[in-house]
């Protein structure tokens, strides 16, 4: 892995993959709900994603590291895996019972400003400048924007305010992780994020086992949901943050969380047939200006590799 992040055309490729992906996953969670509690939804993701990737993960010979590895570096795994899905998805689940929708996805585009100054001080190559900084803060905007006033409602609740620090804990652990995944040795992408998500199916069943009890038992329709939610935005998304997070970085894999709610909007009108907010076309031009302005170095670089 080179000290310096990379940016290609493919990272741009699986950045806007990753956004549609994880976009839908709103949709497909709320099919799920109406059958499972949210502890055991996150653990069913976790535990079916695993199962999917351990064989393929043995098909090239458990490889994890690539050089001698320290406990530290054991430590830093154990710590990703807790802290990439299985903390983040139960505070989440027990967050947005106290919170409104809006809030909790303003605090997942958070994840940005977040991890902008930490990048500064923790990854090599990612200095903040005041550019990136004028960007990223764009790129929230438009989320905001699009949102709307729901992001700032209080539901009244006695939680709420637990509520809210779960959810920003949850942000805080995504963009924690991402540093720390950058930071690790050279590693094997697919055992990285098969080991990282049975970490994270060993602290998940535990957790809904305590919480909710048994399982209840789910239809068709939900088994397939159930599927869906393991296979495509858990095992082959993790893998594919994985891959971002160690070439192009954490700063740069942060992007998604922008645009994650525009494909939710979009996929919710497409699907649900929900009304499109008029503030949409507004958030897009703010938030697709903040990624230009952001990025503009990876922009004029993949330019001049271009030109012949």
């Amino acid at each position: 892995m080179s000290d310096v992040p990379t940016i290609t055309k493919s990272s741009w490729l699986l950045i806007l993959l990753l956004a549609f992906i994880w976009g839908g996953t709103f949709l497909v969670t709320e099919i799920a709900l109406t059958e499972m509690p949210p502890f055991w939804i996150a653990a069913t993701r976790v535990g079916l994603a695993a199962t999917v990737m351990i064989p393929i993960w043995g098909l090239r010979g458990f490889r994890l590291f690539t050089t001698p590895q320290t406990r530290a570096d054991l430590a830093a795994v154990i710590f990703i895996g807790a802290a990439s899905s299985a903390v983040p998805f139960s505070l989440l689940a027990w967050g947005q019972q106290y919170v409104t929708s809006g809030f909790a996805g303003v605090t997942m585009a958070a994840t940005a400003l977040i991890i902008l100054p930490l990048a500064h001080f923790f990854v090599p190559g990612e200095a903040m400048s005041p550019r990136k900084a004028i960007g990223f803060s764009l790129g929230f905007l438009g989320v905001v924007i699009l949102i709307g006033a729901q992001a700032f409602e209080s539901t009244g609740t006695a939680l709420e305010t637990q509520g809210r620090l779960a959810c920003l804990a949850a942000a805080g652990c995504y963009a924690t992780s991402s540093i720390i995944m950058r930071r690790l040795p050279a590693i094997d992408a697919i055992g990285l994020a098969t080991i990282l998500l049975i970490i994270a199916t060993f602290i998940t069943i535990p957790m809904a086992l305590t919480i909710e009890g048994l399982p209840p038992r789910p239809s068709p329709p939900i088994l397939a949901a159930l599927a869906f939610l393991g296979l495509l935005p858990t095992a082959a998304a993790n893998f594919l943050r994985v891959v971002v997070i160690r070439s192009a970085g954490p700063v740069f894999m942060s992007l998604v969380n922008y645009q994650v709610p525009i494909w939710s909007v979009c996929l919710g009108a497409l699907v649900l047939n929900e009304p499109l907010p008029p503030s949409l076309l507004y958030a897009m031009v703010l938030i697709l200006a903040g990624v230009a302005l952001s990025q503009y170095g990876a922009f004029r670089r993949l330019l001049t590799r271009a030109r012949p």
